[in-house]
């Protein structure tokens, strides 16, 4: 069956993999990966730093066609070349769809974007590029405001959305805020996948969440996630986990 989604799953071309034992194949999230179905409304990507998520991410979002660093398909800064070559083993299966727009946030890598955007904005000929962002330059905001007039004024319906931590500055209310402005895009035809830590965006209905561990990667449910559990069990005592971690010399000052 031809799927209508704009990617509908993610295939590593293991016979083409040189050696599972160097970088990024012996990361966790790819060494036993052969193919990641995507949801087709909201894919989620969890696990501990170092796990290889954010790798997997950026491969999809490279192999898609955006640019390393992020933005649209439109960017091709290159402020510094870091990203991996697992790009060139994954395979995107594509549907008979074509997304409007998308776009690519990489958290570590916005300030680039933000300044690439402003440099070609001082260059003459065309609109200014900063007007399908707010209007107001990025750096003019914190990095939570840039973000949300990013989502706001950029995003769009009927696009293809890879976002890494988005969540990076983020309020837990402006996370809610989010999770919302997913939903509406969502609703406009939209497909995300996101790599994130935070239990509130991995909370949106009946997304897939991959948790990616020293095991590999395998879907499980949102109760499942240790992000659930440690901000569960925190909240309902948290003097109790504090006793754990402080050893009570918190109750000795």
């Amino acid at each position: 069956m031809i799927s209508t989604q704009y990617v509908s799953q993610v295939r590593l071309r293991i016979d083409d993999v040189p050696s599972f034992d160097r970088y990024p194949f012996s990361l966790a999230a790819v060494r036993n990966l052969d193919v990641l179905k995507l949801h087709p409304n909201v894919t989620f990507l969890v696990g501990e730093n170092g796990s290889g998520k954010s790798t997997l991410l950026e491969a999809i979002a490279v192999s898609f066609g955006f640019n390393p660093e992020g933005g649209t398909k439109n960017f091709g800064f290159d402020t510094r070349s870091s990203h991996s070559e697992l790009h060139k083993f994954i395979r995107l299966a594509k549907g008979i769809k074509f997304p409007r727009t998308g776009f690519f946030l990489r958290a570590e890598s916005f300030f680039n974007l933000a300044t690439e955007i402003e440099r070609l904005d001082s260059e003459p000929g065309g609109p200014p590029i900063i007007d399908s962002y707010g209007g107001k330059s990025l750096h003019e905001q914190s990095h939570g405001e840039s973000f949300w007039a990013l989502m706001m004024n950029r995003f769009g319906g009927q696009g293809f959305y890879v976002l890494d931590e988005p969540e990076a500055a983020l309020s837990p209310q402006r996370q809610l805020a989010v999770l919302s402005r997913i939903h509406d895009l969502v609703n406009e035809e939209s497909q995300f996948v996101i790599a994130t830590h935070s239990p509130i965006l991995m909370a949106y209905p009946n997304a897939y969440i991959y948790g990616c561990s020293e095991a590999g990667i395998r879907r499980i449910k949102y109760e499942e996630t240790e992000h659930y559990q440690v901000m569960h069990d925190f909240l309902m005592n948290p003097k109790r986990m504090l006793d754990i971690l402080l050893g009570n010399s918190h109750d000795e000052n």
